[in-house]
């Protein structure tokens, strides 16, 4: 047993590990990108679009979670409890490693708000990032990454 355990707690940190190199990619890229002065070389479209991605799935399969116990998934498919239920039981504990990606998701959904003032993007990549704006007001504990929202929902507006 407690092989298993330690086995499962080396693969979670390994996976966190890779999660957490992956958000600092996204993040040097996008902070090259919303430097001053960049030729229009750097902005390469595919790297938007899978940092927008990176990010979207980190928030809804990652952070949201963590964060909201509405969003959690029970694992032994227990009773459906209403969210009032859920949200009274949550902890409010949260591991070192997921306060760092919630951080650098905030930062990164800033930066994106930059990104839509010094580049013209598609319309499908405006779409997903609306929509990224928009769902973090739906979830609570959330709120700096509400307010890095805020100005991204803002930027596409005077998009």
């Amino acid at each position: 047993n407690n092989d298993t355990e330690d086995e499962e707690r080396l693969w979670r940190d390994l996976i966190m590990e890779r999660v957490t190199k992956s958000a600092d990619a996204c993040l040097t890229a996008i902070n090259i990108m919303t430097s001053p002065n960049m030729p229009k070389a750097v902005y390469i479209e595919d790297v938007i679009e899978r940092v927008i991605q990176h990010t979207k799935f980190h928030l809804q399969n990652t952070l949201y979670p963590q964060y909201d116990p509405v969003y959690r998934v029970d694992p032994h498919g227990g009773g459906v409890l209403s969210s009032k239920a859920k949200r009274a039981k949550c902890s409010t504990h949260k591991q070192r490693v997921i306060v760092m990606l919630y951080n650098k998701v905030c930062d990164i959904v800033s930066s994106l708000s930059e990104l839509l003032e010094i580049q013209l993007l598609t319309d499908t990549t405006i779409l997903q990032v609306s929509s990224m704006g928009i769902t973090p007001f739906f979830v609570e504990n959330v709120s700096e990454l509400q307010l890095c929202a805020i100005k991204l929902v803002t930027a596409v507006s005077n998009f």
